[in-house]
């Protein structure tokens, strides 16, 4: 039987129709799944922590360099050439013992002069002295006049200034001719020397080298004991107390531990790094630390502010009206929290009013964020959040 035209066109109808409606209820469907997973896009993820109290003790560890109890670098005070050296790197000298000689010919012929011109203004002075004795005598027996009596003892003072000023001269020579032979102002270590035979050295300016510039001939270091000295960030400058200590690593004794108690402060900061210099002492028996020695200083002391909390640096929002912190309520809404905030380090900062222990605060708050917008509390990938502040979640 023939399947009349009719009966197909209608049947082709209502395919034509279902297709359609099935693309019809598929669409709203998308728009649907689109609006609600847009709706769930436009609510931050955020992660949120509980402040900490701060604790009792302070730790802190800083870079220091461990130097001589005494160092002196030593220039010559005389102009010549080095007849030779007696100390090398290293060397264990005492107070006074020679540590090079210097050649100086023309110093030598300056203190002769000094003492020939000593010679010569005595035999003046002599001569003076006599003919005013003369003068004085006669004048006694009225044979000469006052005058010439009085000019007589004038030539005499005179002279002898003379004798008094050639004298100083000698002296000054005299003191210089010591100083040809260069000696270790203290007991100590030669820790430097840079002076070889034949070099010529200036007076007071030390080795002339090739480029003309001056250094010292030797440096000698006392090491019986040692200075430690770190900088300390102003904000935790509160720890410098005289009670506290350090313990000191070096690199050359990893598995070492060294003890060095507090000195002094400079008592004032460097307006380029905002920190102050903080001077330690440490003993150094067997002289087994050497100067120059770079050092990490571990300091601990009693925390003034532990009844205090904490919180992340990067949890605090600057806005107009303070310093804030981002606070995530029971119904999941945010508010804008003004806070007073203490010491301020890297990583985590004192807050003294405006948080307490159960508040949520987001760790890291997006900058679109809004004071009443909704968000959605995640839970941080391990290993995030190690800078031990507690998870609400």
């Amino acid at each position: 039987m023939a399947t009349s035209p009719k009966i197909i066109a209608i049947a082709g109808g209502c395919v034509l129709a279902l297709w359609v409606g099935v693309l019809v209820v598929g669409r709203v469907h998308h728009e649907q799944a689109l609006a609600t997973e847009t709706a769930e896009n436009a609510v931050p993820d955020v992660a949120v922590i509980n402040p900490i109290q701060s604790p009792d003790k302070v730790a802190l560890t800083l870079p220091g360099n461990i130097d001589a109890w005494y160092q002196a670098p030593i220039y010559p005070q005389v102009s010549g050439y080095v007849k030779m050296w007696f100390k090398d790197y290293g060397a264990h000298v005492k107070a006074g013992d020679a540590l090079a000689e210097i050649n100086a010919p023309a110093l030598d012929a300056q203190y002769a002069q000094a003492q020939a011109n000593l010679k010569s203004v005595m035999a003046k002075y002599n001569l003076a002295a006599v003919t005013a004795q003369r003068w004085r005598a006669m004048g006694k027996s009225q044979s000469v006049s006052g005058q010439s009596v009085s000019v007589s003892n004038a030539n005499e003072q005179s002279a002898r200034a003379e004798v008094d000023a050639a004298q100083r001269n000698v002296d000054h020579f005299a003191a210089l001719e010591k100083f040809k032979t260069i000696v270790a102002p203290f007991d100590g270590i030669v820790t430097s020397r840079s002076i070889n035979v034949g070099d010529y050295v200036h007076n007071g300016g030390g080795n002339l080298n090739a480029t003309g510039s001056a250094s010292e001939l030797f440096t000698v270091a006392d090491v019986h004991k040692l200075r430690l000295f770190i900088s300390v960030p102003e904000v935790f400058s509160y720890i410098l107390q005289p009670d506290i200590t350090a313990e000191v690593s070096v690199p050359q004794f990893r598995d070492r531990k060294f003890k060095a108690n507090f000195l002094t402060t400079a008592r004032g900061y460097d307006p380029n790094t905002r920190t102050v210099t903080s001077e330690f002492t440490m003993e150094n028996p067997g002289e087994v630390m050497w100067p120059g020695t770079f050092a990490s200083v571990a300091l601990k002391a009693h925390n003034e502010a532990a009844h205090l909390y904490e919180v992340p640096t990067s949890s605090l929002v600057f806005q107009e009206k303070g310093m804030q912190v981002v606070i995530v309520k029971d119904d999941n809404t945010v508010h804008f929290q003004n806070v007073t905030i203490g010491r301020m380090a890297d990583t985590s900062t004192e807050i003294q009013a405006g948080v307490s222990p159960k508040d949520r605060i987001i760790a890291n708050p997006p900058a679109d964020l809004l004071e009443g917008d909704k968000v959605h509390i995640t839970t941080p990938e391990r290993g995030y959040n190690q800078s031990g502040f507690g998870s609400s979640e």
